[in-house]
């Protein structure tokens, strides 16, 4: 018998329970961007990465850009495919190989992308990350069961507007959830 995924969380975010200890992954803001059978696959939306800049993107990539692109920061996305940079993105959403997340963000990785936002020529709204979350077949759903993850639709406003520092706990709060009177303890009724 064929298993049934009636719910896949792509276009949602997942918040870290505050017991999530795993230095990844403590207090942050997952944006998923993918999620099939064949697992799950997100962009870390709260993590600088203080040693790398827009400018050393760029220079390595060999891609010309204004001076004020030098201090673009640049996000820890995750701890797969560290190597890799991907832009999580708004409109416009024309670049090569864009993947739809929701109506109003998609993910990208191309060049063109990173060409267009190093001469301000890119989308309104961006974050560029080195890395990505993954999840292999069932690991999201098992750990979301074991209340690891809390999960809401996306927001625009969380992932591109607000400080960095800030939005783990609006995460919490857009579901109606105080912080403060969370506890790491769980348990079934």
């Amino acid at each position: 018998m064929k298993k049934q995924y009636p719910t896949f969380l792509k276009g949602h975010l997942l918040t870290a329970m505050p017991a999530l200890a795993d230095p990844n992954f403590y207090q942050t803001v997952t944006c998923v961007c993918e999620h099939t059978p064949e697992g799950a696959v997100g962009i870390v939306v709260n993590r600088i990465n203080s040693l790398i800049s827009g400018k050393d993107i760029f220079d390595e990539l060999n891609i010309d850009y204004s001076s004020d692109a030098e201090s673009i920061k640049i996000h820890i996305g995750g701890p797969v495919h560290l190597n890799e940079i991907f832009v999580l993105h708004g409109p416009p959403f024309e670049w090569k190989g864009t993947l739809m997340v929701t109506s109003s963000i998609a993910l990208s990785n191309t060049r063109d992308i990173l060409e267009a936002i190093a001469l301000h020529k890119g989308p309104e709204c961006y974050m560029i990350a080195l890395g990505c979350a993954g999840w292999s077949p069932d690991q999201l759903e098992s750990e979301i069961k074991r209340n690891v993850w809390l999960t809401c639709d996306a927001s625009k406003e969380i992932i591109f507007e607000l400080p960095i520092e800030t939005r783990w706990e609006a995460a919490m709060k857009k579901m109606g959830i105080d912080p403060a009177l969370l506890s790491d303890k769980t348990g079934h009724a």
